[in-house]
């Protein structure tokens, strides 16, 4: 259940970033969560409610989450894909040979603060 690491991380980063920018509260938190990242989002959700609580600035935040696809550059077309599916090859010339660009990875995009 490394959700609730990962929650503890952001609320960390919300407050670091409110507190840096003088603000009383943080009214919003925008992520992207990457397809691949192996985050589990109604348990996401659930620790972030429980969480948000314990935070003198998020305690009354709302969440937004926004999905990432997987996303693939093939080394050997040079061809930018997004994987609708976990076949892991370059839909162009089925090579797989390729770099993820997009997709594994959690991302804080935006905080309303006030």
């Amino acid at each position: 259940m490394h959700e609730l690491s990962i929650i503890e991380s952001l609320i960390t980063l919300c407050e670091d970033n409110a507190l840096n920018n003088n603000a009383k509260s943080i009214q919003e938190i925008y992520v992207k969560i990457g397809r691949l990242s192996g985050i589990e989002v109604d348990l996401f959700k659930r620790c972030f409610e429980s969480f948000k609580e314990n935070s003198s600035f998020c305690k009354n935040a709302k969440l937004f989450i926004e999905f990432a696809p997987l996303e693939i550059l093939c080394l050997k077309c040079n061809q930018i894909s997004i994987l609708d599916e976990n076949v892991f090859k370059c839909p162009k010339c089925k090579s797989i040979e390729y770099k993820i660009t997009q997709g594994e990875d959690l991302h804080l995009m935006r905080l309303v603060m006030i």
